[in-house]
């Protein structure tokens, strides 16, 4: 698997450490990532603070044309929330470990010409499905059911 997203699940994995969700997330551009980050809604009580949204604010205020030559790495399909920021930056690929537990706003994305690649990655898919079976509460929350 991709060193990048190795990254991303070991974030992913931080996040579940924590009493977090397991999302996890790195923007990388040129080969070196800028930002990494986990969902922590729960940790910092943050209505906001998504695995995606954790990582581009950890990669801290950066130039438009970085973001237009970066590569978003996320354990999960993208949420709307997420998927906006993507577009508003311009970010044009997102790599995603799985959307079996989860569909998130691919189609948005590509419609509006953002890449999609989908790893089925069975360790993203496994840490999901664990946590959503043992706090079932907690995830309907964080996507808004």
């Amino acid at each position: 698997m991709d060193r990048f997203m190795l990254a991303a699940i070991e974030e992913a994995r931080q996040g579940l450490g924590e009493g977090g969700i397991p999302i996890g997330s790195v923007l990388v551009h040129d080969g070196k990532i800028l930002g990494r980050g986990h969902n922590r809604r729960v940790q910092k009580g943050s209505a906001i603070l998504h695995g995606e949204m954790d990582a581009l604010e950890n990669a801290g205020r950066l130039p438009a044309s970085v973001y237009r030559e970066s590569v978003l790495y996320t354990t999960l399909s993208p949420c709307p929330m997420c998927s906006g920021a993507i577009l508003l930056y311009g970010i044009p690929r997102v790599v995603i470990g799985e959307n079996q537990t989860f569909m998130g706003e691919e189609n948005l994305l590509h419609s509006r010409g953002v890449q999609i690649e989908v790893l089925q990655s069975e360790e993203c898919i496994d840490l999901m499905r664990r946590f959503i079976a043992e706090k079932p509460q907690l995830w309907n929350e964080d996507i808004g059911v």
